[in-house]
């Protein structure tokens, strides 16, 4: 999976003036839990662009003072004005410790129901999972090949081993529905096919009357 390297200084002063100093450098002061005790640090605001700004799931190894610590991003705060990072949280993972994560899905194949024209809907885009650090993984892979139109695939349907989901079961997390068309279509659908009938007993004869009373006047004639 992939990892970030994060280069940070442990910090000394923790309260509102030591950390308006730091944002004014242009640093985020972050904090480590989980491990064997909380970690306070800060580092570029730069550094931590391809953890945040990104919808993947990844490692982050941060160093401190000559100790590295591998974590996941588990919050994150931003400025209400600027919206610019101003703090964040990290996770440190222990081996034989359970760690609870959201997992990126990732949709494999095509649904049978698109293929017959319906219109795919993706409801969730992760998973809550918890697991061991060594069970992590960048995505969970899901194959809608034969999620068929007006069907939903749910949270109980994936089966992901060494993971225990925790969201609710009985959440879809993608559909495949009817579009605009198919369902004009539908509703046409036993109007038009009677209309057929309608015309061979009704219209049809009525169109050839005339013809019929043409004939007769040339017979006459």
């Amino acid at each position: 999976m992939k990892t970030i390297t994060i280069e940070g200084q442990l910090r000394t002063g923790l309260g509102k003036a030591a950390t308006r100093q730091l944002r004014s450098q242009d640093r985020v002061p972050g904090v480590i839990y989980g491990g064997a005790k909380e970690i306070n640090f800060s580092a570029p605001s730069a550094a931590f662009k391809t953890l945040v700004y990104t919808p993947e799931f990844q490692f982050a190894e941060v160093k401190l003072n000559g100790s590295t610590y591998k974590c996941i991003l588990k919050d994150l705060q931003f400025d209400k004005v600027t919206d610019k990072l101003i703090h964040l949280d990290l996770l440190e993972l222990v081996e034989d410790k359970k760690v609870i994560a959201d997992i990126p899905i990732k949709f494999i194949g095509v649904a049978s129901g698109v293929k017959d024209g319906g219109h795919l809907v993706i409801k969730m885009k992760s998973l809550k999972v918890k697991t061991l650090p060594r069970y992590l993984k960048e995505q969970i892979e899901v194959n809608i090949n034969d999620l068929e139109l007006n069907g939903n695939i749910r949270v109980e349907d994936i089966k992901e081993e060494h993971c225990e989901i925790l969201n609710s079961p009985r959440i879809p997390i993608a559909s495949v529905v009817l579009t605009r068309q198919l369902k004009q279509e539908e509703a046409v659908a036993p109007t038009g096919a009677a209309a057929p009938a309608g015309t061979a007993t009704t219209a049809t004869p009525a169109a050839g009357a005339a013809p019929v009373e043409k004939e007769k006047q040339k017979e006459k004639k």
